[in-house]
């Protein structure tokens, strides 16, 4: 398949419902990463789309799908069972399209806790590794690490991609949520980034030089894995 045009998919959650997914795999992949949505915006936002391209230029195949309250676009994203369920199926229907490539999983925010939440209650069938997109660590405002719990169950490589200006993950409880896991967690800070990865003007950095920056942490740390 062409790695600029990404193949239209149907992911079966459960007997009555189904969701959309977006398979886009360069001609010489060397991984795939199943790629959840954060809780605001779906599988086709332009920050997702140019993700998936980015990582597909560094040989990396992306399962990108939705959710089913944004399958249904309802705003009020689904209960953790809902959307673990829509996890894992996504990581099946990986597993079955790409069974050739090593799997990764995680994604923005919302869709990277709920893969990490899926992961620790019973480990996704061929995962590798987990890789998150600002983990959300608790609501702005409302610093905490309760979010983080589980995550202790998670026993399979993590890498965490973090702006340092993240409202969502405050640095002071992020560093010693990562070191806490042990030397199957890395953290890498992307400098004066917010949860989205944009940085202000005044920083001397725009969000492209950011977004390289994590997506080569993101197929570096992939590679070292493999």
């Amino acid at each position: 398949m062409n790695a600029s045009v990404a193949q239209s998919l149907t992911i079966a959650v459960s007997d009555s419902s189904t969701v959309s997914a977006l398979l886009l795999r360069p001609t010489e992949a060397r991984a795939v990463y199943v790629f959840a949505h954060g809780a605001g915006a779906g599988m086709t936002h332009p920050s997702m789309a140019a993700i998936a391209d980015g990582l597909a230029a560094r040989g990396i195949a992306t399962l990108r799908y939705q959710f089913p309250y944004m399958e249904n676009a309802s705003k009020r994203p689904d209960p953790p069972a809902i959307a673990q369920a829509a996890v894992r199926a996504a990581v099946a229907e990986a597993a079955q399209r790409c069974g050739d490539l090593p799997l990764f999983a995680g994604g923005k925010s919302f869709g990277g806790r709920m893969t990490s939440q899926a992961q620790a209650k019973a480990p996704l069938a061929g995962v590798r590794g987990l890789v998150f997109l600002g983990f959300p660590l608790h609501p702005a405002g409302k610093p905490s690490s309760d979010r983080a719990k589980h995550l202790g169950d998670v026993k399979i490589p993590m890498l965490f991609l973090q702006g340092t200006r993240d409202a969502l993950a405050e640095l002071d409880l992020l560093q010693p949520v990562v070191k806490g896991l042990g030397a199957r967690a890395t953290l890498h800070l992307a400098k004066e980034a917010d949860h989205s990865f944009h940085v202000l003007k005044r920083s001397g950095r725009n969000d492209a030089e950011v977004m390289t920056e994590v997506l080569d942490a993101f197929a570096g740390w992939v590679v070292k894995l493999l």
